[in-house]
């Protein structure tokens, strides 16, 4: 069921978007720097591409700066789980050496308490 609904997702969103593709067809320049700054500073880079692709050039971009910007927000979280993961492990470690150096007990009435009633 949900397989069918991600599937009718992806279809309705490949339709979408390819009419939006078809229907922005119209070449548009793009420019490094406005005409006023770029004649005065002598460089004036521009590419013509359709509005769609420009369009979707903006919808990637923001996705991957969003990606990295929660990636590097989210490094102290990341930072505490290994430190907690690594004290973990460090403390099963010990319970583990600590219950293999005690494996009876030495005293005689703890050797009662753990004997099994008769």
């Amino acid at each position: 069921m949900m397989r069918a609904l991600r599937l009718l997702f992806l279809g309705l969103l490949a339709i979408l978007l390819i009419a939006l593709a078809l229907a922005n067809r119209d070449i548009v320049t793009l420019r490094l720097l406005p005409n006023e700054a770029g004649s005065f500073l002598g460089y004036s880079w521009s590419l013509q591409m359709p509005l769609f692709l420009v369009v979707f050039a903006g919808v990637i971009l923001g996705l991957l700066i969003g990606f990295v910007w929660e990636w590097i927000r989210e490094a102290k979280l990341r930072r505490t789980a290994s430190r907690a993961t690594r004290k973990a492990d460090k403390l099963e470690a010990e319970v583990k050496t600590l219950r293999h150096k005690s494996d009876g007990p030495k005293d005689d009435v703890l050797a009662l308490l753990d004997s099994p009633a008769r």
